[in-house]
């Protein structure tokens, strides 16, 4: 199985899973108009409000009427709670994605005191994957662990991803990441290697830049953060869900 099937498997089961705790009751038309738009049933969900599916669409929600004659997109806020319903089910599917890559396919620099873990996608010549790189230690001492995608912009092939497997193929990947990152030059290797893997998982989840930052929360923050700054927007993440699991278990 490739790695990209593995991925939807994994996804869709966890989907199947919920549809067969919440039985969706779908119309024929609507059947039809699903298959016309390659979405499998498996990928639909009834939300709370009457008459709306929730269609996933790889990384992406759309809402349909059940009568299937509108197909909405956008976020569905839940005004009494002001929770980002569509958010919170794109976190999902992409910590479902990303926690399916067994950790011997990573890259990791970690905290001595880890408080946070965050996946990087990285391409080794973007300008701000180097400058983010040249403050792990900084991330580290924040307690943020790193753990390291590859996703050269340009494509299999290019210079960029040749650089990513040299990084891969070396003895010492770490060592061989700081100095790449550094604009050192590696000694060309092969090897087998998850890059290509890597970039396919990117491209499904909609990484257009890097380094593309996605936490143990599921959050995405696009771009460059710096440690101190990250540091504090995670800790708000970290104690907002504290919250909100309190007030969940007051209602």
């Amino acid at each position: 199985m490739s790695f990209k099937n593995f991925i939807k498997v994994t996804v869709l089961a966890s989907l199947f899973m919920y549809a067969s705790a919440h039985a969706v009751e779908i119309t024929p038309k609507v059947k039809q108009l699903l298959s016309g738009l390659g979405i499998p049933l498996e990928n639909v969900r009834q939300t709370p409000v009457d008459g709306l599916y929730e269609l996933q669409a790889g990384t992406q929600i759309f809402y349909l009427t059940n009568d299937g004659k509108y197909l909405l997109t956008g976020n569905m806020l839940n005004m009494e709670t002001r929770e980002n319903l569509t958010d919170s089910r794109l976190k999902g599917i992409r910590l479902d994605a990303i926690n399916a890559v067994d950790r011997d396919q990573l890259i990791s620099y970690k905290a001595k005191d880890q408080k946070h873990k965050i996946t990087v996608f990285t391409d080794i010549d973007c300008g701000y994957c180097r400058k983010l790189h040249s403050e792990m230690d900084d991330y580290n001492k924040q307690g943020i662990t790193i753990d390291y995608l590859f996703y050269p912009r340009t494509g299999p092939g290019s210079p960029s991803y040749q650089k990513a497997v040299s990084v891969w193929c070396n003895k010492d990947r770490n060592s061989a990441m700081t100095q790449a990152k550094a604009g050192q030059e590696l000694p060309t290797a092969n090897c087998k290697n998850p890059v290509a893997q890597h970039f396919m998982l990117g491209t499904e989840l909609g990484v257009s830049g890097t380094p593309y930052i996605v936490t143990d929360r599921g959050d995405l923050l696009p771009g460059y953060v710096p440690p101190a700054a990250l540091k504090q927007e995670l800790d708000k993440a970290a104690a907002a869900a504290v919250a909100e699991r309190k007030d969940l278990s007051k209602r």
